[in-house]
C-alpha cells in the first residue's frame, strides 16, 4: 500500500477493523507495554495510545502483531517482492512475463530515494528534547526508557550519500544509566550488523560517526530495517520499493540525513571508541540482555512533527510482534536463501526458541549415491555452509535431515531426526566460538560454542519411547523419544558434571535404545507441558560444549559421541540472566484498560 505518512497507515488499518482506540491516559511506566503484551496475547488489533503520561505525543504498537495485518500494510507489494526474490534463483522466469515488466518498473523506479533540499526540514519538523518523547519502560528491570521500532541510518565513508548507507533495528536507550539527560542515547548492536561495518571504517579515519534514527513513518521502513539484505543494497530502496512510494529525505545543515516521512527524528555522533553502560533491557529471548558497555550517541538534534506518532513495540518471551517479521522474512527470501546454499532444501529459524538458538533445515545428500552406507555427508557441507551465512551464523544448535517433514512442522521433524541419528556419529561441536550477543548461556558477551545433528536415511534405525521411567527420577514424555527429568537446582558445575554422572549411570544399567534426549530440568512437567516450553527452555539455556552429555560417552580420534541417550543440561545456571516477569498489579491495570477501551 502507498502510504504518506504513519498515520495514513493508522487511519487504514481502522478502516478495515484492525484498530483499537485507547482514549484513557495511560502510563508509559511500564503500563503500555502490559496493555500492548495483554492484546497481542488475545490476537488483537493495532492499538493507538491517544493520551500518553508524561509526552505531548500519542503512540501506536502492535502495528505488525499478526502477518495478515502485516501483508495488508503492504497490499500487492508485498507479493511482488516476494516474487522478485524467488527471481535470484531463476532471472529467466522473471523474463518470461512480459505481462509483469510494467509492475517490476515500476518497483525500480520506486527504489531510488527522493533527495529534497534542507529547507524541507523547518517545513514538517520542529526541534524537541529527547525528554519530551514518550519514555517508555517495558519491563521492571529495564535500565530506562527505550526506542524499540527504530531505523537506524548510518553511512559508509567510502560510498558518498545513501548509495552506501545501511538502515538497522539497533535499539536505542534514551534515559537512565550515565547518559546525561537529553545530550547523550545509548546506542546497542549485536553481531553481525551493518552499522558496526560502517563504525569500523569512521574509527580508522579518526572521525566521530553520524547516527539517524528514525522513528515511525510508512510501514514499508520499519520493516525495511529488519530486512537481512545483501551488503550493498541500501534498505531505503528496499523500503521505497514495498511501500510503492520513493523515500523521501534530506540533510541538515549539519549533514545529518532526515527522513521526511518519518515522525520523529534523532540525531547525533557516536564517539571514537568510547562506550557506556547500556541496558538492562527485556529482550526478544524472554530474558534480560544485562548492563554492558556499548557505543553512544552525543546528541545533535531531535526532530518531531507536531502530530508525530511514536512507534513501538515489546518484546519478551516468544512469539511476540517480532515474530510476524521473522515470517514476512522467510516467506519472502525463502527462494533466494536456497538458491544461495547449493544443496539446501529448506531452513527455519525456531522462533519458540529465540529465533538464533535452534535452526532446523533440510539438504541434499548427492555425493555418494552409490554407497552402500547412509551417512551424513553434503549435510554437513550445508551445515557449514550455514553457518558462515549472514546472520544464520548466529545458529546455536543446527539441526539438518535429508528427509522427513518439513522444517515448519517441527514436532514431526525432530521425531524424524530422532529416530535417525547416530549418537557415536552425527553431532559435531563447535567449541570457543561466537554465539549472539543476547545468548547468555556461553558465560560470556558473544562467546559460547554451536553443535550441528545432523540425520540422514529413509529408514529409521530405532522405535522411539513414549514412556520413560526411571527410578529415582520424575520424569515427562516432551515428544517420541524425548523426555524431560526433573533434577535438582545447579549449584557448581562440579555438582552438575556429578549429578549427570549418578543420572548416567542409573540409565547405563538399563536399555533404552528408544530414548534420544533427555532435558534436564528443575520442573519436567512445564518443559513436557507445551512444545513451545520445551523449545524455550533446551535451547536457551544450554552452551553445547559445557552442557551436552551423554549415556556410555567416549572421545575417539577427537570426535566426542555416545551410546546414547544424550542429556542436555538445561538447568538454570548462576551466569543466566534473569527471565522477564511481569508486574502483577501493572497487569491487573492493563486488563481494565483493555476491557474499557472495547466497550
Amino acid at each position: 500500500m502507498k502510504f504518506r505518512s504513519l498515520e495514513d497507515a493508522i487511519l487504514f488499518l481502522e478502516s478495515k477493523g484492525e484498530l483499537l482506540r485507547i482514549k484513557e491516559e495511560t502510563d508509559p511506566y511500564l503500563e503500555m507495554a502490559a496493555i500492548h503484551l495483554e492484546e497481542y496475547s488475545r490476537g488483537g488489533k493495532a492499538i493507538l495510545f491517544e493520551r500518553v503520561k508524561g509526552s505531548k505525543f500519542r503512540a501506536v504498537s502492535n502495528l505488525f502483531g499478526s502477518s495478515e495485518r502485516s501483508k495488508l500494510l503492504f497490499g500487492s507489494r508485498f507479493h511482488l517482492m516476494s516474487e522478485l526474490a524467488s527471481g535470484v534463483k531463476n532471472p529467466a522466469a522473471l523474463l518470461g512475463k512480459p505481462m509483469r515488466w510494467p509492475a517490476y518498473l515500476s518497483a525500480a523506479l520506486d527504489a531510488k530515494p527522493k533527495i529534497l533540499p534542507g529547507g524541507a526540514i523547518a517545513s514538517k519538523f520542529r526541534e524537541i528534547k529527547l525528554s519530551e518523547l514518550p519514555q517508555i519502560v517495558h519491563w521492571p528491570m529495564d535500565g530506562g526508557a527505550f526506542v524499540t521500532l527504530p531505523q537506524v541510518y548510518t553511512e559508509d565513508p567510502d560510498v558518498q550519500g545513501w548509495r552506501g548507507s545501511n538502515v538497522g533495528m539497533y535499539r536505542i536507550q534514551i534515559s537512565g544509566n550515565d547518559y546525561r539527560k537529553d545530550a547523550e542515547a545509548g546506542l546497542h548492536y549485536q553481531l553481525h550488523r551493518g552499522i558496526g561495518v560502517h563504525q569500523t571504517k569512521w574509527n580508522l579515519r579518526k572521525q566521530s560517526m553520524k547516527v539517524s534514527v528514525f522513528i515511525g513513518g510508512p510501514p514499508s521502513h520499519s520493516f525495511a530495517s529488519v530486512m537481512p539484505l545483501p551488503e550493498g543494497l541500501p534498505e531505503i530502496s528496499f523500503a521505497g520499493v514495498l511501500g510503492s512510494r520513493r523515500f523521501r529525505m534530506a540533510y541538515d545543515r549539519a549533514g545529518y540525513a532526515v527522513s521526511l516521512d518519518a515522525d520523529f527524528i534523532i540525531c547525533g555522533e557516536v564517539p571514537i571508541n568510547a562506550l557506556k553502560p547500556e541496558g538492562p533491557f527485556g529482550d526478544h529471548l524472554g530474558y534480560y540482555s544485562l548492563k554492558h558497555l556499548f557505543p553512544y550517541m552525543n546528541i545533535h538534534k531531535v526532530y518531531a512533527k507536531p502530530a508525530g506518532i511514536w512507534a513501538f513495540t515489546v518484546v519478551g518471551r516468544p512469539p511476540q510482534e517480532d515474530t510476524s517479521f521473522g515470517n514476512l522474512i522467510h516467506e519472502m527470501t525463502g527462494h533466494a536463501l536456497t538458491a544461495e546454499i547449493p544443496g539446501l532444501k529448506e531452513i527455519h529459524a525456531v522462533d519458540a526458541a529465540g529465533v538464533h538458538p535452534l535452526l532446523l533445515a533440510k539438504g541434499s545428500e548427492r555425493y555418494t549415491p552409490y554407497a552402500e552406507e547412509e551417512r551424513p555427508a553434503e549435510l554437513l557441507t550445508i551445515a557449514n555452509h550455514i553457518l558462515g551465512t549472514g546472520q544464520l551464523s548466529l545458529a546455536k544448535f543446527l539441526f539438518i535431515t535429508d528427509e522427513g517433514p518439513s522444517c515448519e512442522d517441527i514436532a514431526a521433524y525432530l521425531v524424524h531426526l530422532c529416530e535417525r541419528i547416530d549418537l557415536s556419529r552425527d553431532i559435531h561441536f563447535y567449541s570457543e566460538t561466537t554465539i549472539d550477543t543476547l545468548d547468555y548461556s556461553g558465560g560470556k558477551l558473544n562467546a559460547g560454542s554451536k553443535v550441528v545433528f545432523a540425520a540422514r536415511g529413509k529408514n529409521s534405525r530405532r522405535n522411539l519411547d513414549k514412556e520413560f521411567t526411571l527410578s529415582n527420577y520424575e520424569t515427562a514424555c516432551v515428544l517420541p523419544g524425548i523426555f524431560a527429568v526433573r533434577m535438582p537446582k545447579w549449584t557448581t558445575e562440579e555438582e552438575a558434571a556429578e549429578s549427570r554422572r549418578l543420572l548416567k549411570n542409573d540409565i547405563a544399567s538399563g536399555s533404552h535404545e528408544g530414548v534420544v534426549f533427555l532435558i534436564l530440568t528443575e520442573d519436567a512437567d512445564f518443559v513436557a507441558a507445551t512444545l513451545n516450553n520445551f523449545l524455550w527452555v533446551s535451547f536457551t539455556r544450554i552452551n553445547p560444549t559445557h552442557d551436552i552429555d551423554g549415556v556410555k560417552d567416549f572421545i575417539r580420534h577427537k570426535h566426542w559421541g555416545c551410546e546414547g541417550p544424550l542429556l542436555l543440561d538445561a538447568r538454570v545456571k548462576p551466569h543466566h540472566a534473569p527471565p522477564l516477569l511481569a508486574d502483577t498489579e501493572v497487569n491487573a491495570r492493563a486488563k481494565s484498560i483493555l476491557l474499557k477501551a472495547k466497550e
